[in-house]
């Protein structure tokens, strides 16, 4: 229970990596604020998982690229709950892969308002309720490598968040620490929906841990970024890919 008495707010939390997420820190004994978007079942579930492990978690609808909806979720948490001591930043997608050729603007900025602007707007929102605590950034393993086809625009505002996290942790350190991961093939609906399956397969076989991950590895190393146990880390972004990419 290393989280015991804190609260944290985990965005884009009703499925997949964020769900994980959310139940695993709650695990650790923190209060959850569950952010969703579209997935108000999933939400909904998270709620009940935690609350019947004996846990208390919310579930709040919003639009977090703007800012009525980040608001709502950090005035909601902070009035459930009283603070902000965790911010684990997931809210993200690829929406659709198209190279910069056929890009139209509209498309390049969805993208970075989901990905990049979000995570912007909940840390500006979140800091006048965090003394002390850690911020997680997920960016990801195209961060990295400039991701697969057609998927420019997503590996572009996740690298601007690894960036974003070396810079927050000079600005906010000592109190906070800032953190960001970089997940690489996760069995998430993201790959489900973009990724094809033999694409998924050959990876497996060239993997060192051959097999993809799950959404629970990834929150393993949110856990362990949120709590004091990684207290001399902080403006890192961790590769969590089962060997395929080193950095």
């Amino acid at each position: 229970m290393k989280l015991q008495g804190k609260t944290a707010i985990v965005t884009g939390g009703g499925r997949d990596i964020g769900r994980a997420c959310a139940v695993r820190l709650a695990q650790e004994g923190a209060n959850v604020a569950i952010n969703y978007f579209a997935s108000s079942a999933g939400a909904e579930e998270t709620v009940a998982e935690i609350t019947a492990a004996g846990g208390k978690a919310i579930a709040v609808q919003g639009d977090l690229s703007t800012e009525a909806g980040v608001a709502t979720l950090v005035d909601k948490t902070v009035a459930e709950f009283g603070s902000v001591d965790v911010l684990v930043n997931n809210t993200g997608g690829l929406i659709a892969r198209k190279t910069i050729a056929e890009m139209p603007l509209a498309h390049w900025n969805a993208v970075m308002d989901l990905n990049l602007t979000s995570t912007f707007l909940m840390i500006k929102a979140c800091l006048p309720h965090m003394k002390t605590g850690a911020i997680v950034n997920i960016a990801s393993q195209a961060a990295r490598d400039g991701g697969g086809p057609g998927s420019i625009a997503y590996a572009t505002s996740k690298g601007a968040i690894m960036t974003m996290t070396r810079g927050l942790a000079k600005e906010l350190g000592p109190d906070i620490r800032v953190n960001g991961l970089c997940p690489g093939m996760v069995d998430t609906d993201f790959h489900n929906i973009h990724t094809k399956d033999e694409v998924r397969r050959g990876f497996e076989a060239a993997a060192p841990v051959k097999r993809q991950g799950v959404p629970m590895d990834v929150a393993n190393l949110v856990a362990f970024l949120a709590n004091d146990e990684s207290g001399f880390m902080t403006g890192t972004n961790l590769d969590i890919n089962g060997g395929v990419v080193f950095s």
